[in-house]
């Protein structure tokens, strides 16, 4: 029996764990509020707010998509709908700001848009960029979306004023949420430690992959949670190195304050990784174990040379290099009963730099045509070290073993980095498809590898240097 808390009601159920979030709401609670757009975590119509109890007895909020979510994900969290922030009297802060700014036309995004700003809302240290990241996974049709960032400005005009030390009453006061939240921890304690595991289901991770596609396949079946495993979501740095458990999200890791002393812009890395909701749903396990040939974590990590530490049901343990696990098209090395435990990967030091480049159909939100990331260690001049991934090139998110060892040992030059790129050519293998030609991938991971250069190293080479 799954049981969590909806809105304001205490939810059990015996749906298989497999179900989504998104039916369970509209069919079996019938809150239409909450609607069904494109079923692929792209339009945002469906957001809701998920609530997990954290370390100190509090609750955190997010904001996802209902229509990739198993239900399994919601055990023991509070789930807030449209239907769930109404207050008893007029209008939120975020609807107010909505209505005054004519933020909405047709109405059937505006629940998703009102549910994703409120999630914001929770946060410390807000900011415009920050309230208008936090509806990039909601699409508007009707406004032009000038009249939605108007309203976005006036709702981050209140927040300024937030008392973080009182997050829930502060937003109760203010009319962002209504009263019945602050009941919330004391009777989310009570059910959060029941676990809905079951030993022989299939593991999923967030469903951000293996639901676009499966979802019909998944609804009647029972699954495990890959975050139900102990220390599953765990990201600790020592020694300098920086272990994320396999359950963990992108917006956990980018969550790692210490995490940007040694990737300044890992923000903006992150940033060309999906939307908001999906960044606070997909796993790291899972996007390592989808084996997309352009799958973003799978390049980034490639490029850092980390290890995946593999765990089975009898617990026992394996490392490999992840370039190492991808076998084929969406085949890796794990045998039946083997999971991702956790990653691992050393900090960079003074002498090494990194990169992460990604083109897509669209600039945001989309996935990947050709992606590619670099990381490079230079002593006197030398290329001491050096891992370039690439995505969209093969049937596998790709090391470039054969460019690396070209360049390993050598001067960082123009004409070094030139003569590699042949290599790599060589190295490559794309396909035409519906992201773009064979050609037009080859030229595109061409110009992404220049880049990294460029970009780290201005004053060695420059876009004349290549034309």
């Amino acid at each position: 029996m799954i049981e969590f808390i909806l809105n304001n009601e205490l939810i059990k159920t015996e749906v298989p764990t497999g179900s989504i979030l998104l039916d369970f709401i509209r069919t079996n609670k019938q809150l239409s509020g909450t609607k069904i757009g494109c079923r692929e975590g792209d339009c945002g119509a469906c957001t809701v707010l998920l609530g997990a109890v954290n370390s100190v007895g509090s609750v955190d909020y997010k904001s996802i998509v209902s229509c990739l979510t198993p239900i399994a994900n919601v055990q023991g969290k509070h789930v807030v709908t449209i239907e769930g922030l109404n207050l008893k009297e007029g209008l939120t802060s975020v609807q107010d700001a909505i209505k005054n700014n004519n933020a909405t036309q047709c109405g059937f995004c505006t629940p998703g848009f009102v549910v994703s700003l409120t999630g914001y809302a929770f946060n410390k240290n807000t900011s415009i960029e920050g309230v208008k990241d936090a509806i990039s996974g909601n699409i508007c049709r009707c406004t032009g979306y000038k009249s939605i960032e108007k309203a976005t400005e006036d709702i981050e005009g209140i927040l300024v004023d937030k008392d973080d030390s009182d997050t829930t009453k502060w937003l109760i006061d203010n009319k962002f949420i209504p009263e019945y939240f602050t009941e919330i921890p004391a009777r989310l304690a009570k059910i959060q430690s029941k676990s809905v595991c079951n030993s022989n289901g299939i593991i999923v991770g967030g469903g951000t992959d293996i639901y676009v596609t499966q979802a019909d396949k998944f609804q009647e079946l029972e699954i495990d949670i890959i975050s139900e495993k102990k220390d599953s979501s765990n990201i600790t740095i020592a020694n300098n190195t920086c272990t994320i458990g396999a359950a963990s999200t992108v917006s956990d890791i980018l969550n790692v304050s210490e995490l940007h002393n040694y990737f300044p812009e890992l923000n903006e890395f992150f940033k060309l990784i999906s939307s908001k909701q999906i960044r606070n749903m997909g796993t790291l396990g899972g996007n390592l174990v989808n084996a997309s040939p352009i799958a973003d974590l799978s390049i980034f990590f490639i490029a850092l040379n980390s290890k995946i530490n593999i765990t089975d049901n009898k617990e026992n343990n394996r490392t490999i290099f992840l370039k190492d696990f991808f076998k084929g098209y969406k085949s890796v090395d794990l045998s039946d009963g083997e999971i991702i435990r956790e990653l691992t990967f050393s900090l960079p030091d003074k002498t090494q730099y990194f990169n992460f480049e990604k083109v897509s159909k669209r600039a945001h939100l989309d996935i990947a045509s050709v992606n590619s990331a670099m990381s490079i260690t230079i002593k006197n001049n030398i290329i001491n070290d050096i891992y370039i991934s690439a995505g969209g090139v093969s049937p596998i998110p790709l090391f470039l073993k054969n460019t690396c060892l070209f360049l390993r040992g050598k001067e960082l030059s123009s004409e070094n980095i030139r003569k590699a790129d042949c290599v790599l050519k060589e190295e490559i293998s794309p396909i035409s498809d519906v992201r773009g030609s064979k050609k037009y991938k080859q030229q595109l991971l061409s110009q992404l590898y220049y880049n990294h250069f460029i970009k780290l190293f201005p004053s060695v080479i420059n876009i004349s240097d290549i034309k």
